[in-house]
C-alpha cells in the first residue's frame, strides 16, 4: 500500500485506518464537522481509500462518525510508524487484496518509493491540494497570503505535467485473456511489473451522468487487452459504419471494375508451331500395331461391344429442388415485393366533389409555391363527362425533355492496346486516323490499328522514347520520335503504297551543298540495316530532347532540349536539311512548344509564362501568365484563338487570346498533377489527362461572335488506367475525324475511348 502524506495544520500527519482487515492511509479531519471532499483523493466525489467493502463516503452523519474515529486514533496512532509496502512487504497480502490498492496506474510502484524527488512531489502536490484547516472552534477570517499561494501552487501544479508518462500497454502477447479473469493483473510491462487491472468504482448513475455529459460518450470503447476507454477516431467511425451498411472496408475498392479479355476469340490461320514432324510420326509403331491386333480380337470374340447412341432428348429439372426452405438467405426469405403504386383519391377524379376544387386564393396560393413543396402536383379540375377531358397538357414537353437526356447522355466504351512492358510516355495518331504510335521505356515504338487494335510492327530505338509526332501531311508518310540526344524520322510503311513511296522519294531527291553551313544539328542518313527497320534520318543533337511537333505543313518540326541557353529550342526543315535557333536569350526552363494552327507564331510555354512569337516578325507578341507553379502541357484550339495549359499543381487554364493575358477559366477537376491536354481538331471538345489515372473530357464551345465568351462544361470522367509509381495517364490524344479518345498510361497499356 503506498503512503499518502498530506498536512494537517502545518504539520505532515499519515494515519494509517483498518478496515475489514486492509490498510488505508487518511487524514484527521476538524474536529466535530467531518472529512473535506478533498481530502479522500477526489475533489467533490467519493473515494474508496478502504477498499472495496470499506469504502469511505463522506457526507453528512457518516462524515461526522469518521471524524470522532480519526481523533480518537490520532493520540494513539500518531508515533506508530505506518506500515508501507516497500519491496518484499505484500508478502501477507493475497492477489486479490493488493488488486485493491494497486490500479493500472500502480505498476511502477515498487521503483518511485526509491526516488526521493518523487516523494517531495507528492508531498508538495498534497499540500497544495489540502491547505491548513480550521479547527470548529475557530472563527472564519480572512485568508492568508500564505495559503492562497499553496492553492494557487496546487492548481498549476495539476494544470501542467512535465513528468514522462509510463508505458502501461499491455505486453501480454498474442494470450487469452479469459486466462487472467481470476487474476488481478492483465499482463506485464516491460520491466516484469505486473499491469493491474483498473478499479471500476462508477455505478449506473455515474456511467449515465458520463453518458449525458461527455459529447464522445458514443463513440467509446474499452479495450479489453487494456481495461481503459478508447475513443474511435473519425476514420474508425467511418469504416463502422461502412461494415454496417454491408460495404466493403477499403474507400478505394471498387468491386465492379471492367473485365478484361486475357484470350482472344479470332480463329488465326497460323499455327502455333512450324517444328517438322518427327520420324516416328509416318513409321508404324510395332507397340501400336500389338495393340490393335488385342482389339481387334477382342472384338471378334464380342468382349467388345459398340457403344449405342444416346438419344438426345432435352433434360429438365427443378433448380430449387435442393434448396433448403429454412434456410435464411433463402430464396423466398430475400424476397422484396415492389413498392405499390398508391390508389387514386377523390382530387384524380375528372368530376371531383366540391369540397376538393381549389378556390381561386388556393389556387394562386398554390402556383406561387415550389414544386417541391406542393402538396398535389396538378390542380383539381371538375368536368362534365369524361369525353370531355382534353389531353395531357405537358405531353409533347416532357416526351422532348426524354429525348434531349437520351441525346446528352455520354455514353463510353474502352478497347485496351497491350504489348508495351513498361510506362507509355507518348503517343501519335495518323492524320486519317487509321493508324497509331506509342513510345515506351521498354526501348521500342509500336504502330497499332486503331479499329482492330492490332500491333502492326515494333520498331526498336534502343533508349527511352520522350515524344513522338505523326507527321501531319497526308501525302508524307512519317513519324518523328525523340529518343535520348537524337530525332528519328521513320517510315513506317503503313497505308497508301503511293504515299510510301512518295516519302522516300522526297527524302532521296535532297542533294547536299558543296560547302555545308554551320548547324546546331547533325543530319545523318541511316545504314541499310536501319532501313530495313524503317528509319531514314537521324538529327543528332548534343543535348537531351524532351520533346518533338511538326508544323501543320509538315515541312517545319520544333524540337525541345533539356539544356540551360538560348538553344533551347531548335526548328528543323526537312525538306532542305536546315536547323536553326530562333532565340538569342533564354527566359527560363522551356517545357512545352506548340506551333499556331493558322499565323505563324511560335507558342513557348515556360515554368511560369507562356510566350507568344511572331516568326516571320521574329519579335515577342504576347506574354500569359497563367499564375500555376509548374506549366506541364499546352494545347492550341484549332481556330487559333484560345489554348489551354496544364500545369503539376492540378490546374487547367484556359486562355482567350483576343481577351486578355490574364487566363479567361481556371478548372480544378483533377486531384494530382496534369500530364497532356488536347483538343479535338473538329468537334468542340477538349481533354486532360492527369496522375489520378483519370481523363476528363470537356465541352469547349468557342464562338464566331467576339463579343460572346466560350463556354466551357464538364461532360465525361473516363477511368482505366491503373497507378504505377505514383503515375497515372501520361499522354492523350483525340481521333482526326471521330469523337475518340487516346490515352497512355503507367500501367503499360493504351486505351481508346469511343
Amino acid at each position: 500500500m503506498r503512503e499518502v502524506k498530506r498536512s494537517f495544520q502545518g504539520q505532515a500527519a499519515v494515519l494509517p485506518v483498518e478496515a475489514d482487515g486492509q490498510w488505508g492511509r487518511l487524514h484527521p479531519g476538524a474536529g466535530g464537522r467531518g472529512l473535506r471532499p478533498e481530502d479522500c483523493g477526489l475533489g467533490g466525489w467519493p473515494h474508496r481509500a478502504l477498499g472495496q467493502q470499506g469504502a469511505c463516503w463522506v457526507a453528512g452523519g457518516l462524515g461526522v462518525w469518521l471524524s470522532s474515529l480519526l481523533c480518537s486514533l490520532q493520540s494513539s496512532l500518531a508515533g506508530a510508524p505506518a506500515p508501507s509496502l516497500q519491496e518484499g512487504s505484500d508478502s501477507g497480502l493475497s492477489e486479490s487484496e493488493e488488486s485493491v490498492f494497486s490500479g493500472l496506474e500502480d505498476s511502477g510502484s515498487d521503483s518511485s518509493e526509491d526516488d526521493p524527488a518523487e516523494e517531495e512531489e507528492e508531498v508538495s502536490s498534497d499540500e497544495g491540494h489540502g491547505g491548513p484547516e480550521k479547527t470548529a472552534g475557530q472563527q472564519a477570517a480572512t485568508p492568508s497570503p500564505s495559503t492562497e499561494v499553496a492553492r494557487a501552487q496546487g492548481c498549476e501544479e495539476y494544470a501542467v505535467d512535465s513528468s514522462d508518462e509510463e508505458d502501461i500497454r499491455n505486453t501480454v502477447g498474442n494470450v487469452p485473456l479469459e486466462w487472467y479473469d481470476n487474476f488481478p493483473h492483465v499482463g506485464y510491462d516491460l520491466d516484469g511489473r505486473r499491469i493491474y487491472k483498473p478499479l471500476r468504482t462508477r455505478d449506473e448513475l455515474d456511467q449515465f451522468l458520463d453518458k449525458m455529459d461527455n459529447p464522445d460518450y458514443w463513440r467509446t470503447v474499452q479495450d479489453r487487452m487494456t481495461g481503459h476507454d478508447v475513443r474511435l477516431t473519425d476514420e474508425q467511425v467511418a469504416l463502422v459504419r461502412r461494415l454496417q451498411r454491408g460495404q466493403f472496408g477499403d474507400v478505394s475498392f471498387d468491386p465492379y471494375e471492367p473485365a478484361v479479355d486475357f484470350f482472344s476469340g479470332d480463329l488465326m490461320i497460323h499455327p502455333v508451331t512450324n517444328r517438322p514432324a518427327d520420324k516416328r510420326s509416318f513409321i508404324p509403331s510395332l507397340v501400336e500395331k500389338e495393340k490393335v491386333s488385342r482389339m481387334v480380337h477382342a472384338i471378334k470374340m464380342g468382349w467388345i461391344q459398340p457403344r449405342r447412341p444416346r438419344e438426345h432428348s432435352p433434360s429438365f429439372y427443378d433448380l430449387w429442388a435442393q434448396e433448403d426452405p429454412d434456410a435464411v438467405l433463402g430464396r423466398h426469405k430475400m424476397h422484396v415485393p415492389a413498392p405499390k403504386l398508391a390508389l387514386p383519391g377523390h382530387a384524380e377524379s375528372y368530376n371531383p366533389p366540391p369540397e376538393y376544387l381549389p378556390s381561386e386564393e388556393e389556387r394562386l396560393a398554390w402556383e406561387q409555391q415550389e414544386p417541391g413543396e406542393r402538396k398535389l402536383n396538378f390542380l383539381p379540375r371538375k368536368f362534365p363527362s369524361l369525353r370531355a377531358v382534353p389531353a395531357y397538357g405537358r405531353f409533347i414537353q416532357e416526351r422532348f425533355e426524354r429525348y434531349l437526356d437520351l441525346y446528352l447522355c455520354p455514353r463510353s466504351q474502352m478497347r485496351v492496346y497491350k504489348g508495351h512492358s513498361a510506362l507509355i510516355r507518348c503517343l501519335s495518331v495518323s492524320p486519317e486516323g487509321q493508324w497509331l504510335a506509342s513510345g515506351s521505356d521498354d526501348g521500342s515504338v509500336r504502330l497499332w490499328e486503331v479499329a482492330t487494335a492490332r500491333c502492326m510492327r515494333t520498331v526498336p530505338v534502343g533508349g527511352v522514347v520522350r515524344s513522338i509526332a505523326w507527321n501531319p501531311h497526308p501525302t508524307i508518310c512519317l513519324v518523328a520520335v525523340a529518343v535520348e540526344d537524337s530525332v528519328l524520322l521513320l517510315n513506317p510503311a503503313l497505308g497508301d503504297r503511293l504515299a510510301v513511296g512518295g516519302t522516300d522519294q522526297l527524302l532521296s531527291a535532297f542533294v547536299a551543298p558543296e560547302e555545308p553551313a554551320e548547324q546546331p544539328a547533325r543530319w545523318l542518313e541511316a545504314s541499310e540495316e536501319e532501313r530495313r527497320e524503317g528509319l531514314r534520318l537521324r538529327i543528332c543533337h548534343g543535348k537531351p530532347v524532351t520533346q518533338v511537333i511538326w508544323h501543320g505543313r509538315g515541312d517545319y518540326m520544333a524540337v525541345v532540349l533539356a539544356a540551360a541557353g538560348h538553344t533551347q529550342v531548335l526548328i528543323h526543315q526537312l525538306s532542305r536539311r536546315r536547323s536553326q535557333s530562333p532565340f538569342r536569350r533564354s527566359h527560363g526552363q522551356v517545357q512545352r512548344v506548340a506551333f499556331h494552327p493558322v499565323r505563324p507564331f511560335l507558342l513557348v510555354a515556360s515554368q511560369r509564362s507562356v510566350r507568344v512569337y511572331h516568326l516571320l516578325r521574329q519579335e515577342l507578341t504576347k506574354k500569359l501568365r497563367p499564375n500555376c507553379k509548374w506549366v506541364s502541357s499546352l494545347a492550341v484550339h484549332p481556330a487559333g484563338d484560345n489554348i489551354i495549359c496544364g500545369s503539376y499543381d492540378s490546374k487547367l487554364v484556359w486562355f482567350d487570346l483576343d481577351l486578355s493575358c490574364e487566363p479567361y477559366r481556371v478548372l480544378r477537376h483533377h486531384r494530382k498533377a496534369l500530364r497532356a491536354v488536347a483538343f479535338h481538331t473538329r468537334y468542340p471538345l477538349f481533354a486532360s489527362g492527369s496522375d489520378d489515372g483519370s481523363v476528363i473530357v470537356c465541352h469547349g464551345m468557342v464562338y464566331n461572335d467576339l463579343l460572346q465568351n466560350p463556354l466551357l462544361v464538364p461532360v465525361k470522367v473516363l477511368r482505366g488506367h491503373t497507378l504505377t509509381r505514383d503515375l497515372g495517364v501520361l499522354d492523350v490524344a483525340f481521333h482526326p475525324t471521330q469523337p475518340w479518345i487516346f490515352s497512355s498510361g503507367a500501367d503499360g497499356t493504351v486505351r481508346l475511348f469511343t
